[in-house]
């Protein structure tokens, strides 16, 4: 027997789906189709921030995104319960206070949420503060404190990865970032270096090559990259992506957009 996978073991299991519910239904019934198809992508990423401001100012006049709306005051059962139920149930398990793992009380209104949304060329970034309702929406500190341990291994991390124009100088532009954070007072604002430095002054006087690591071999040639801490301790991500491997990305593109054209046909 051969061991050659058939058409649809080949296929990813979202359109495997599509498939066989588009060949019942087609385009009448999305409802009835594969959960791939039901989806329009990413909408946005979220991050909750320690004061508002300084993140809002970060992300709009330093990395130049553009407010799409703020809201806030958000408090009640209903979206404490939208928020925090695994939470809750969490505490309940290991018989604790729900404020002792970091669980706000917004169903009683003690305290409340604010969010702010951001608009990049292809994402939205939502930031989210947690306060208590004495504290005014976007100044102050937030009612939990932030995570010590903020080491990208850890699992559940996250990060934030923004793309450098082509014909931008990435040393350069680590270089003015840092700059122009520094003199807005955010000076959580730190990239890392591709050499080996063990002091912050090491790391300041590091030579201007040493902020990118470029990727010259393999199935990753032509990617540029450097880690960052945001001005509230997020990891970030700068990458610059050229040559073969911006081939890739953009030929894997391609074919799922044909895949997602045949699937819904």
């Amino acid at each position: 027997m051969s061991s050659e996978p058939n058409a649809v073991e080949k296929t990813p299991a979202f359109a495997q789906g599509a498939m066989s519910a588009g060949a019942r239904t087609g385009a009448r019934d999305r409802d009835s189709g594969a959960l791939g198809l039901r989806l329009q992508g990413v909408q946005h990423v979220g991050l909750t921030v320690q004061n508002m401001d300084r993140a809002f100012e970060f992300y709009t006049q330093v990395l130049g995104g553009n407010e799409v709306m703020r809201d806030g005051d958000f408090k009640g059962e209903k979206i404490h319960a939208t928020l925090m139920t695994d939470q809750e149930i969490l505490a309940r398990e290991r018989r604790v206070s729900p404020r002792t793992i970091g669980v706000p009380n917004l169903k009683r209104g003690t305290q409340r949420l604010d969010v702010r949304f951001v608009q990049f060329d292809n994402i939205v970034i939502e930031l989210l503060q947690y306060r208590d309702a004495t504290q005014p929406m976007g100044n102050g500190d937030s009612w939990a404190e932030p995570r010590d341990h903020m080491s990208p291994a850890y699992p559940r991390s996250m990060h934030f990865c923004f793309y450098i124009r082509d014909d931008v100088d990435f040393n350069k532009f680590i270089h003015d970032l840092e700059g122009e954070s520094a003199r807005r007072g955010m000076t959580q604002v730190k990239a890392n270096r591709v050499i080996t430095v063990t002091t912050e002054k090491e790391r300041q006087d590091a030579p201007l090559e040493a902020n990118t690591n470029k990727i010259t071999s393999g199935k990753s040639n032509g990617w540029s990259l450097i880690y960052c801490k945001g001005p509230e301790g997020e990891q970030l991500e700068f990458v610059q992506v050229l040559g073969p491997v911006k081939e890739t990305f953009q030929d894997a593109l391609e074919a799922r957009r044909r895949m997602l054209t045949a699937s819904s046909r």
